[in-house]
């Protein structure tokens, strides 16, 4: 192993990790995604029968909201509250002129369908998986999104699974009862009436067979293995300037540790945790993130709430419940000062002050909304400074900041292997945040130049948004 990119989980704990992403984001309880897989695979064996649909229906549903992350900022300008507005959106309590302003956000349905479609290509579940996540928000009437599709173009998996998330959803939040007569009025709009009624015939049951199910662990030998940096960078799209963050704390976490004499075992678990530390932060709106100014209690509990987040996501992750253990310490300190746990030095292993020290480390380095980057100098002096407050381990403290000395960078024939090295750079630029003018202020060239760039960017890697390009570049190595 030599980077985050060597780090690797099956299938089915990525799936399974992404899936918790996507319930945060959308305001959801964790394990809401596993629970719409199983009905939505149970909807589709009871209207055609077996075969390869029904991994195709189950696939879906844990990809759902997969490209949501992608999307939060666009719904935090739009509802105040991405997370709290889209878990309104789903439940049918949003209000009618918001619930009209998504409906006519066609540009934030493109985002989520070409993102969760890349998702699913990375994880290599094949085509039908890929063309049911893009058409996901598409309705047998033709009133969806992004395309306006009607009943014929549309996949049989997006029925089952949105009827399943429908049924899943409403259910709890209103009762069956109310959950099946909203339903059966969406029958040939939303979906087909035939198959709402067999949704309603058996929805009873299926709930029932709900409770206490825990989706079967995946027997990680068998599946083949995908790389984990795909979850981190699927957590780092909910924020602009967080576009390859994870992976930063990984590749640093590792050599660090390395240096420290870990042994390969105890890198693999940091790295993995690492990439992992901030997927509880889908839980809490971009609102509170981009906040450059102190945050008032009730958000900063929130924020503070975001380890817990990620270690219950990861718990019922056989593969994933120990680097899950180690990612929810991000953020503890060895004065006791950290969250969520507010942990001392004593309960605080070496695993857990490496990562502490990797994300600060990282953090410092990078531009946020409530201060600027800082320089190499700044950085070991703010660290060293922190480390003298025992707020990290002095020691530990000193091995990132010599690995930080001796980063390994990208070559420049493995990044310019599809695009050019200037159009690297610009990638790099609107990964974080950058618009066309500040991109083009940046890298000191004309803003039409940019879009001529821009334009190449999107036809090379075959996309059309900036979120969708981003997790590219990211995956492909072409974001340094």
């Amino acid at each position: 192993m030599n980077d985050a990119s060597h780090l690797v989980v099956s299938t089915g704990a990525a799936l399974a990790a992404i899936s918790q992403v996507g319930d945060l984001s959308m305001g959801q309880p964790l394990g809401h995604s596993m629970r719409v897989a199983r009905l939505a695979r149970q909807l589709a064996q009871a209207s055609l029968g077996e075969g390869g649909h029904l991994d195709i229906a189950e696939h879906a549903a844990l990809l759902r909201w997969s490209g949501c992350t992608a999307n939060a900022e666009g719904f935090s300008h739009l509802l105040g509250d991405d997370v709290d507005g889209r878990r309104a959106m789903l439940d049918q309590t949003l209000g009618a002129a918001p619930m009209r302003a998504v409906h006519e956000a066609g540009s934030l349905a493109v985002v989520h369908c070409e993102v969760s479609e890349q998702v699913a290509s990375t994880l290599g579940l094949g085509t039908d998986v890929e063309a049911t996540l893009y058409r996901i928000f598409e309705t047998y009437d033709g009133s969806g999104r992004p395309a306006g599709l009607k009943h014929g173009q549309i996949p049989d998996a997006v029925y089952h699974v949105v009827l399943a998330g429908d049924l899943e959803i409403l259910s709890r939040s209103h009762g069956l009862k109310a959950a099946l007569e909203w339903i059966g009025g969406q029958g040939d709009r939303r979906y087909p009436a035939a198959l709402a009624r067999l949704l309603q015939r058996h929805a009873s049951d299926w709930l029932d067979q709900l409770h206490g199910y825990e989706p079967p662990q995946s027997a990680a030998q068998a599946e083949s293995q995908v790389p984990l940096s795909l979850v981190g960078d699927v957590i780092d799209l909910k924020l602009p300037w967080l576009a390859g963050h994870s992976r930063q704390v990984a590749d640093m976490a590792i050599e660090a540790g390395r240096l420290w004499g870990l042994p390969e075992h105890a890198l693999i678990d940091v790295g993995k945790a690492a990439l992992l530390h901030g997927l509880g932060r889908a839980a809490v709106s971009n609102q509170v993130w981009n906040n450059p100014a102190a945050l008032p209690y009730g958000a900063l509990e929130r924020v503070h709430l975001a380890p817990y987040w990620t270690q219950k996501a990861c718990k019922p992750i056989a593969e994933l419940a120990r680097p899950g253990e180690i990612a929810a310490h991000a953020y503890e300190r060895l004065d006791g000062s950290g969250y969520f746990r507010g942990s001392s030095a004593d309960s605080l292993c070496t695993e857990y002050r490496l990562l502490a020290a990797s994300v600060a480390w990282v953090a410092l380095r990078s531009t946020r909304p409530w201060r600027t980057a800082r320089d190499m100098s700044q950085a070991q002096r703010e660290l060293r400074q922190d480390a003298s407050r025992d707020i990290f381990d002095s020691d530990i403290c000193e091995a990132v900041i010599a690995a930080a000395q001796g980063k390994r960078r990208l070559s420049q024939s493995t990044r310019s292997a599809l695009l050019t090295a200037r159009e690297c750079d610009i990638l790099t630029e609107i990964s974080r945040g950058a618009s066309n003018k500040e991109v083009a202020r940046n890298l000191s060239i004309s803003p039409s130049t940019v879009r001529t760039h821009m334009e190449s960017i999107f036809r090379k890697l075959e996309c059309s948004t900036r979120a969708a390009a981003t997790l590219k570049g990211l995956t492909l190595g072409l974001i340094a």
